[in-house]
């Protein structure tokens, strides 16, 4: 197998994806197999959801499918904001009809009459191929008896939270409600268990939870290829426990940031090779991210496989794929300053731990950075890392705990010579990569019209 969802050239028809060897067989073949065997197909396909989570998708279209309820429904989440990730964007603008194919596969596998596709309201280029991808594939026939709504979102972080998702959805702000999609879904109707209470139809039973599957863009992309060319097929890359491939995005110290489509399992330092071209001559690997979600990965762990377990064997994780670079020039000090920073400013306040605490780590972490720091700002950063994830409601207060207290652990001479020397022994500007653009191998980060002026703009651009 070789990389099948991102095309060399985008998909610009219906026309052009139908006479495709995929294109609509799909789903012609989930109405041959019928909604069970289709569950049963993706299953044994161990597809795992490519959102960050990694959760095996055919056991969530079981867990869905298998509940009773007057009313299913199915999302699909384009709203990635994650800093350093622009994969689901990419295969949007690649293919956005493989993708709604695999959406319209999961409503028929789960009973869901009504789907809806979030992505962010400025991803505007996304929007206009998804809706004509909506509209073209439903003239031709395919999946016109499914509702499909766009839902244009705001810009924040925790949009692509699959329970602030469903309350943007349903015209609320982007605020995580307290139970998962599967417990309480799109329009639910139960104030007596401390749900909100929304409009809804004349007949809706109190105590149906209207069960949602949330899925990725880059996971429902996939589905319309495993139905089509069969399990063993898609099985027959990766690992036994993370098959098929994984669509990448390399960004930072690198010579041009990417998007590209590996085999799992592919050592973490040939990925960065292969789709960034890697660090600048005479430079070298100082740390890597998945994102901002996982603990950070050392320059001596390169050969680690990309895949869910061999990352998690490391003690850090694949989440959304979306790989930060930083060679050794950068300081880890102001790196924990922006990660911080950055899930601070996207905390939504309803869980006080979160954003107190990471309002409070970002803090004492910009006074060290500064020079200004002692030990009494380290002692303040632990204990509210401690303690930062209680009672919250959705993961974000998890990444801020994982993630700064990883770079404590893996770089503390580096906060010791902030404090001993009262000023930073690596200046450089290290702009959160937060991507709006990313094309021809340079990277466009929020707050930043383009690469950073000076050396680091070279390591942005083409080299």
């Amino acid at each position: 197998m070789t990389g099948f969802l991102l095309d060399e050239q985008p998909v610009m028809t219906v026309e052009d994806y139908l006479s495709s060897e995929v294109g609509g067989l799909g789903i012609a073949t989930a109405l041959e197999l019928g909604p069970s065997a289709t569950i049963e197909r993706v299953r044994a396909s161990g597809l795992r959801g490519r959102g960050g989570g990694g959760f095996l998708t055919g056991a969530k279209w079981a867990g869905i499918a298998g509940q009773e309820s007057s009313r299913r429904f199915v999302v699909c989440n384009g709203a990635e904001g994650e800093p350093g990730t622009f994969k689901d964007r990419a295969l949007i603008r690649s293919n956005p009809y493989q993708v709604v194919e695999g959406l319209l596969i999961a409503a028929f596998a789960v009973g869901a009459s009504d789907v809806y596709v979030c992505v962010k309201a400025s991803y505007s280029r996304e929007l206009e191929r998804l809706t004509r991808a909506v509209e073209e594939l439903q003239r031709s026939g395919l999946g016109a008896d499914v509702t499909v709504n766009l839902v244009a979102g705001p810009d924040d972080y925790l949009f692509g939270e699959e329970k602030a998702m469903l309350e943007v959805i349903e015209g609320k702000a982007a605020l995580p409600r307290a139970f998962p999609p599967y417990e309480q879904g799109l329009f639910a109707w139960s104030p007596e268990l401390g749900w909100e209470s929304t409009p809804v139809a004349i007949g809706t039973r109190r105590d149906d939870p209207h069960p949602t599957l949330v899925n990725n863009v880059e996971t429902l992309a996939n589905v319309p290829h495993i139905l089509a060319r069969g399990e063993a097929w898609f099985r027959s890359n990766g690992t036994p426990s993370s098959p098929g491939t994984i669509v990448c995005t390399v960004v930072g110290d690198v010579v041009a940031p990417d998007v590209g489509e590996i085999e799992l399992g592919t050592p973490l330092g040939a990925a960065i090779d292969a789709i960034g071209s890697g660090v600048h001559p005479g430079r070298s690997v100082k740390a890597v991210f998945s994102g901002v979600s996982n603990a950070v990965i050392g320059a001596h762990q390169l050969d680690t496989p990309l895949s869910y377990e061999a990352m998690e064997g490391i003690g850090s994780g694949l989440g959304s794929a979306g790989l930060i670079v930083y060679d050794d020039t950068a300081c880890m000090v102001e790196v924990a300053c922006r990660f911080s920073d950055f899930l601070a400013q996207e905390s939504c306040g309803q869980c006080s731990p979160c954003k107190l605490g990471s309002t409070e780590i970002t803090a004492h972490l910009d006074r060290i950075e500064a020079g200004l720091g002692s030990d009494r700002d380290l002692e303040v950063v632990s204990a509210w890392l401690r303690r930062v994830t209680d009672a919250s409601r959705c993961y974000l207060a998890t990444e801020e705990q994982t993630v700064i207290s990883s770079i404590l652990r893996a770089f503390p001479e580096e906060f010791a010579e902030h404090l001993e020397r009262h000023r930073c022994p690596r200046q450089r500007s290290l702009p959160l990569p937060k991507l709006v653009e990313l094309v021809d191998g340079r990277a466009t980060y929020a707050g930043h019209d383009e690469a950073p002026p000076g050396r680091a703009a070279g390591r942005l651009g083409n080299g």
